[in-house]
């Protein structure tokens, strides 16, 4: 079966990079605090490119869920090929725009294969 759902993973990618566009994924660490170095502890960014449908939501949704607020998007990413896995506390950058990442996190990901992954975002 997992031949199957890598074939869906791939599809997937191909459908969202030819209809959708790219988007950046932004992880920032915080290193060690040295008291001695500095005040405060290193930073260490680190990016990766994804292909992505950026959509408005529906009334519907708005309707049943109370979290999403007015501004706020729905973030569609192709799982195939990506470096890591993106995380609450990453930034999305699409069309110039930085994104925060609002809770929770749906990855599409039948019998272990990761396929897709569905956010809430936030300007």
């Amino acid at each position: 079966m997992a031949t199957f759902y890598d074939e869906m993973a791939v599809m997937a990618l191909e459908m969202i990079t030819e209809f959708g566009q790219p988007v950046i994924i932004r992880k920032t660490e915080v290193g060690e605090w040295d008291p001695d170095q500095s005040d405060k502890p290193p930073e260490t960014t680190t990016e990766q490119m994804a292909q992505g449908i950026l959509i408005d939501f529906t009334g519907q949704e708005f309707q049943n869920n109370s979290l999403i607020k007015q501004g706020d998007k729905k973030l569609k990413f192709a799982a195939k090929g990506l470096e890591w896995v993106p995380g609450l506390l990453n930034k999305v950058i699409v069309q110039g725009r930085t994104w925060s990442i609002v809770p929770p996190l749906k990855e599409v990901n039948p019998a272990g294969t990761p396929i897709l992954y569905e956010l809430q975002v936030r300007s």
